[in-house]
């Protein structure tokens, strides 16, 4: 069997060496070493500004549209996966949804000004697949109009974009550690911010706690544990491996599927990438769903990531977004991760060429 990804497991007696420690001091939850360890080692890794890991990648969009949003509308793209609209509407905001690029997929900046009222109090954009927003000019937008800057950057571990880690743009930045990333810790994510939003950032993932007896505000329970920053620093010495590893799969499918009239996702200029996904669109959703058939007949599960587009879902009532809606239906992810064999990426070539030649 072949799924969409594989999730990296380092060796166990590395991860049992390192949950020992929890283990031998009965601290297994409430930011000890191993938590305080896994944020030092990160921060250092990808050269960001202040960062707060948390139980998973989604409670740092929520926590972010409790503090920022404030029960406003927040501009927002409809081709990312549901945790990112569903999180605005979790917290008593109202998504407006502004299409894509027809290339980068991600959200097309040169229609979010148009989309901003009196009660727009943020725009929550996504880096989709790792691939960065057009971040200048949504900040120039942000600044103009008085607007906080929230990332779905889920995908994103290890990007940065002009020399920069991409999470440093905005104000706050979500990434996800899910066991289906590149980098995991079974569970998990981080918030990612400047220094003038960590106070009320860590906070607020803390129930509001001022240490032990006091509390400076409003908080919710995101914590990491000790047993998944202990699978964050078991995986932490194998990310460069992993991510170089990624790449000679990527390749080797864009090498073999180049002549085919099918389409990838462009890379923005300025962008060091980290191979999370391989997406692929192909001409109609016809022949989507015929390679899917196929493959899946082989015990091969590729994903149709993102879809369908987000202002499609059932609890959703907005306008349509077309090239959001046309991509969705014809995008499929690819199988990545390491290991994945070329004799395994050939099979699924050949079933797609038998449908797109």
């Amino acid at each position: 069997m072949i799924n969409v990804t594989k999730t990296f497991l380092p060796p166990q007696e590395e991860y049992n060496a390192i949950l020992k420690r929890a283990w031998d001091k009965s601290w297994i939850t409430n930011r000890g070493e191993l938590v305080l360890e896994l944020e030092d080692k990160l921060k250092n890794h990808l050269k960001t500004n202040a960062l707060i890991l948390t139980n998973n990648g989604t409670i740092p969009l929520q926590i972010a549209l409790k503090i920022f949003a404030n029960k406003g509308e927040v501009i927002t793209t409809p081709f990312s996966y549901v945790a990112t609209v569903s999180s605005i509407i979790w917290e008593n905001c109202k998504p407006v949804f502004v299409d894509i690029h027809p290339e980068y997929f991600t959200i097309d900046e040169t229609k979010i000004e148009a989309a901003i009222t009196a009660k727009t109090t943020a725009i929550l954009a996504t880096h989709v697949f790792g691939n960065p927003c057009h971040v200048s000019v949504i900040e120039n937008i942000a600044k103009k109009h008085g607007l906080k800057v929230i990332y779905d950057a889920a995908h994103c571990f290890g990007v940065s974009y002009k020399g920069e880690s991409v999470f440093n743009y905005g104000n706050v930045s979500a990434c996800s550690f899910h066991a289906t990333k590149l980098f995991q810790t079974g569970e998990g994510g981080a918030i990612f911010c400047n220094d003038e939003s960590y106070e009320t950032l860590f906070y607020s993932h803390n129930f509001g706690h001022d240490g032990p007896l006091d509390f400076h505000g409003l908080g919710i329970n995101g914590k990491m544990s000790e047993l998944q920053a202990a699978m964050g620093l078991a995986v932490f010495p194998y990310i460069d491996h992993i991510i170089i590893e990624r790449k000679k799969v990527v390749d080797y499918y864009k090498d073999t599927l180049a002549s085919l009239p099918i389409q990838f996702l462009k890379i923005r200029e300025g962008t060091t990438w980290n191979y999370s996904y391989f997406p692929v669109v192909f001409e109609s959703e016809a022949i989507l769903l015929k390679v899917l058939e196929q493959l899946n007949a082989l015990e091969i599960y590729p994903r149709r990531y993102f879809y369908p587009s987000l202002n499609k879902l059932p609890y959703i009532n907005t306008p349509e977004m077309p090239i959001s809606e046309s991509i969705a239906s014809r995008i499929l992810c690819l199988p990545v991760y390491l290991g994945l064999k070329n004799e395994d990426i050939d099979l699924m070539v050949n079933k797609i060429k038998q449908n797109v030649s």
